[in-house]
């Protein structure tokens, strides 16, 4: 079975893909935090294992069981979160570094049990999509707060790059999933963005702050 490091390896090689159409060795390795030697070894254990392929001096790609599996490790984890936020009362801020743990244990009925209990959600707790059994994602079309126009209403539907201190940054603005945010006005200088919601009358955002914001428009 996978070991820890290999999951976590092939849940970053899934995230970077996604982002960029295709993995370098140098940018998986950034993003593991180790050096050129380790991340080598690994991703000859992963083609091994039949999981990525890989020729010298090109961009690693993920196979299809890789990628099944590398869905599988993402779906437990945030099942996981939804479990700790639904049914535990945890903050959205502190559920990733558990869920990092939970999603190590290997056995699928016990996520199953879990999935089950919270009535199958299709997201987790920062918006994002929980693959399903056949590690099938679904991937809504969102927009980001900084595309938005200024005028239009908006419903935040999801969070992209929550770190701890960024989800912590929302609740002290009390900005959560399904807030109904209204764009007032974009600074030509920052890009940093005007916003009305839930009782705040104007509320300034930086431009970073709505690139991590994902946004549905209002038909209401």
């Amino acid at each position: 079975m996978p070991s820890q490091t290999k999951e976590n390896y092939l849940k970053a090689l899934y995230s970077l893909a996604n982002t960029a159409g295709e993995v370098l060795m140098s940018d998986l390795g950034r993003e593991m935090g180790v050096s050129t030697p380790t991340v080598n070894s690994m991703v000859k254990k992963l083609q091994e294992q039949g999981w990525v392929t890989y020729q010298k001096y090109q961009p690693l790609q993920l196979t299809e069981s890789g990628r099944r599996e590398a869905a599988r490790i993402i779906r437990k984890h945030r099942i996981a979160e939804m479990f700790l936020a639904e049914m535990m009362g945890f903050g959205w801020e502190e559920v990733h570094d558990i869920a990092e743990e939970l999603e190590h244990i290997d056995s699928d009925a016990f996520f199953e049990r879990m999935d089950a209990m919270l009535g199958r959600p299709t997201v987790d707790p920062h918006g994002s999509p929980i693959p399903d059994q056949h590690g099938v994602i679904e991937q809504p079309a969102y927009l980001k707060l900084s595309e938005v126009a200024a005028g239009e209403m908006v419903r935040l539907r999801a969070i992209t790059r929550s770190s701890t201190d960024f989800l912590r940054l929302l609740n002290s603005k009390q900005i959560k999933l399904g807030t109904e945010i209204r764009v007032l006005r974009r600074e030509p200088f920052d890009q940093s963005v005007s916003v009305a919601y839930d009782g705040f009358p104007e509320v300034m955002l930086s431009q970073e702050v709505c690139l991590r914001l994902l946004v549905e428009l209002d038909a209401g």
